[in-house]
């Protein structure tokens, strides 16, 4: 278009034509860069508070509950920076040493110990964590592939009742399960029948076996009730979506992998993320009742060490620091999988 042209059309319409884009300009990216505005944050008012006061004081006791076991305790980490002696009196009576005792658990004489027990319980943790979150979602999958209503239900309450005994009953029959054939150690009974094993193994005097048998443990105990978050992910997804699939002609798995995993897939991140944070937390009761003198290299982890090394033998100021240990790492554990769920565009606690 010649100059002559733009000018009698400019003459014509009264309207300037637009610039022509400079070649390398980054305006028009910056420009189609530029966010929408944020909308305001309401502010809190009596109103607001006024017209929410019922969920305000159901919040009020957990709120409590909260403050009264979780931080005032707090008060009591001084006892790690201390020679701590009951005799003596209050925690402020005691005499002050500074981070002695964080060198004295990390390098004294408990030191290599300490430091076994911390890597028996990060594997105890993660191979259950793995392990359990695996068998949920299978489960929560295969469960809403199930159309027999009643059927369902009967499924959902089988796998959900183990949840409710206690540890120490669990424990219990996961020791004689585990037993030789004549204990009623049905599992070496089973392994014998189909040749998987010439002679019966005894489970609870090799090492090597005590993770698989905690992680093992926990998921008959705890698989049907870690469905139920998974369960509910699933009836939140949009039924439209498994409509169009099947116009599309995709069949059942299709849709499993394409639709259902995608859409729980925000939920199994913030558990992830929940779930990192209790990596050193991992459960008590099992390596403290199947341990054993054979098995502790194994067996035994921080909780338990605090137990017997800490409380029993009035060790109270180390008991503490693995305490601030142990919290100092799920922050880091919880934030780290935090950002890491954030860079890669996940659902996020924060």
């Amino acid at each position: 278009m010649t100059d002559t042209t733009v000018t009698t059309l400019v003459a014509a319409t009264g309207l300037e034509p637009a610039p022509e884009p400079v070649s390398g300009s980054r305006a028009p990216r910056r420009r189609a860069r530029t966010r929408a505005p944020k909308e305001p944050r309401r502010k809190i008012t009596w109103d607001r508070i006024k017209a929410q006061r019922v969920l305000l004081l159901m919040a009020v006791p957990l709120l409590m509950y909260q403050i009264l076991f979780k931080y005032v305790p707090v008060y009591g980490w001084a006892i790690a920076f201390q020679d701590y002696k009951p005799g003596r009196g209050s925690i402020w009576n005691q005499e002050w040493v500074g981070f002695e005792n964080f060198v004295d658990l990390f390098t004294g004489v408990n030191g290599e110990r300490f430091r076994r027990v911390v890597i028996n319980t990060v594997g105890q943790s993660v191979l259950t964590l793995v392990v359990g979150t695996l068998g949920a979602i299978v489960l929560a999958l295969l469960l809403n592939e199930v159309k027999n209503a009643p059927f369902k239900r009967v499924m959902q309450n089988i796998t959900y009742m183990p949840h409710f005994l206690s540890w120490v009953i669990v424990a219990s029959l996961a020791s004689v399960a585990l037993s030789l054939p004549s204990s009623g150690g049905f599992i070496n009974q089973a392994l014998l029948s189909v040749g998987l094993v010439q002679e019966p193994v005894l489970f609870l005097t090799e090492p090597n076996h005590f993770w698989g048998i905690v992680a093992g443990t926990s998921l008959w105990k705890e698989l049907g009730w870690n469905t139920i978050l998974y369960l509910a992910a699933i009836t939140a997804i949009d039924p439209s979506l498994y409509e169009a699939a099947e116009v599309d002609g995709a069949g059942r798995y299709r849709k499993m992998f394409h639709i259902t995993l995608p859409g729980i897939r925000p939920t199994i991140v913030v558990l992830l993320i929940i779930n990192a944070g209790w990596i050193l937390s991992t459960n008590f009761e099992l390596p403290y009742f199947l341990g054993n003198g054979l098995i502790s290299e194994r067996a035994e982890t921080i909780d338990v060490f605090v137990l017997r090394y800490g409380y029993q033998l009035g060790n109270y100021d180390l008991a503490v620091v693995a305490g601030i240990f142990k919290t100092l790492v799920a922050i880091i554990l919880v934030g780290s999988a935090n950002w890491a769920a954030k860079r890669l565009n996940q659902e996020t606690l924060v």
